[in-house]
Parts: C-alpha cells; structure tokens; sequence
C-alpha cells in the first residue's frame, strides 16, 4: 500500500467523529468539530476547512466561544501538514495559539507490523495486561522514559484504569517483562470503532532494555490482537526520534501533526 493510499484512509476515517467519539460534548463551529472534556481540556479537528472560510473570523469565534465557557482552561487545535493551509499556522499564533512540538503521523497494515516481528530474547515474557497494578506499573514506565510531568502522568493512570472497569473491551494494555519480572516495555491499543484502524499508544521501552527487539514484538502482538478482533490497519502518532523505531515495526510516515494550544490567563 502506498503512503497517498494510507493517507487517504487516514483522512477519511481517523478525522472528525471519530477523533471525538469519546469526548462528553461535542459543538460544531464552522467546520470544526470542537470537543470538550473533563479535566478542563478542549480539542479542535475538522476534516477539512474550504477556502471560502474566512480564518481570522474563524478563529476569533473559537476564542469567543471559549473566553464564555469557564469550564475550560486549555484547547488544543490540531493541524495538519498535508492540509495545506496557507497562513493557518501565523493565524493561531496571533491568535493567542502557542505552538507544540509536532509530531509525525505513522500508519500501516497490521500484516506489515506482524511480518517485521521476531522473537522475544530468551527469559522476556510479552503477555496482555489489565489490572490496576498492571496499568500503574507501565504508566509509570512511560512517565520515566518520556519525563513527563508525574501529575499528567497520574491523570491518564487514573483514566486507564476506571476505562478498564467501565469499559474493558475499548483497550488493551501490552508488556514485556524481563526475566526478574519487571516490567521493560509497555503500549496499549485503543480500538476505534466504525473505523478499520486501531490505535497504538503509550509506547515506551526502559533504555537498558533496548535494541532487543522488545518493541516490535511487542507492536507485533497488538497488530495480531487488533487483527482478529476485525481491524486491517494501525496508526500512531510520535516524535520524529521514534519514527525509525515505528519504521522497523512496519508503518509508514504518512503526515505530521503540529498541536497549537490557547491557555486561559487567570491572572
């Protein structure tokens, strides 16, 4: 399959709905689709804005829009390199958007991903986890490799395992063990629905643990888990120093994503 192919099936059923399918609220601005959730976080996507759209207008309708809701202190506004916007990027940040790092868009057959695999070195165990110690421990692996900020890290632990309660069939949560039982490489899988795709998410492998393999089998794992529960293809979203690893498990660079982000000011 080619990347304009993948892409193509990335634009036309990971976009929109099905980015805020999970999202308590949704309201629709123009062409944005404009999800609000709790913990006092928005987001903003849209398939597609036409040209006859004036975007200045746009994006003060959004600030207006959320200036008025108290609920909110944070709204990300994710764009989208193949979109082609001219000025779009200028707009948002004089807009009072601040510009993130990006991230580069991966996706691929779940056949490729399996195919690239090997086997786990001898003594590694990979096995589906989902209890709440399991979820803690790989969370706080991620929040170790990634150095992110304990409280977020906390956050998503916290949502991961009332998801698991709630709803258990929505996600799958996947490690590597090492001999002495600890866990050394940690990714989840987050099935969306009515699409062909799942997603791949928190991945993470300890530094002393690396250039074994651990990941792709790991990644190969889930590409078979979301293969037989109906799923052809997979995608992720991650920084550019990762996208070699995503290239030796077998996905493509389809895109990049750059968030820009507008803070409430409380002073």
């Amino acid at each position: 399959m080619t990347r304009d192919e993948m892409l193509e099936l990335y634009d036309n059923q990971l976009r929109t709905e099905a980015e805020v399918a999970d999202a308590p609220e949704v309201t629709r601005i123009g062409p944005l689709w404009v999800a609000t959730y709790v913990h006092r976080h928005a987001f903003i996507t849209y398939r597609s804005i036409p040209p006859e759209v004036d975007l200045p207008a746009l994006i003060e309708l959004v600030r207006e829009h959320f200036t008025a809701d108290g609920r909110v202190d944070s709204v990300e506004w994710k764009t989208r390199e193949h979109d082609d916007l001219e000025g779009l990027e200028n707009l948002l940040t004089s807009g009072g958007f601040q510009k993130k790092e990006p991230e580069t868009v991966m996706a691929g057959p779940a056949d490729a991903v399996i195919e690239a695999a090997g086997p786990l070195p001898d003594g590694y165990s990979l096995v589906r986890a989902g209890s709440p110690t399991d979820i803690q421990g790989a969370e706080s692996l991620v929040q170790r490799v990634f150095d992110a900020p304990v409280e977020e890290a906390q956050r998503l632990t916290d949502q991961l395992v009332s998801r698991s309660a709630s709803d258990p069939d929505s996600f799958e949560l996947w490690v590597v063990r090492e001999p002495g039982g600890g866990t050394v490489c940690t990714g989840r899988t987050e099935f969306v629905a009515g699409t062909e795709f799942a997603g791949l998410w928190g991945g993470a492998c300890d530094e002393g643990h690396r250039g074994r393999g651990l990941y792709r089998a790991l990644t190969a794992a889930r590409a078979s888990s979301a293969q037989r529960r109906g799923y052809r293809y997979l995608q992720a979203d991650c920084t550019e120093d990762s996208r070699p690893i995503l290239e030796r498990a077998g996905l493509m660079k389809i895109t990049t994503t750059t968030p820009f982000v507008w803070e409430r000011n409380r002073d």
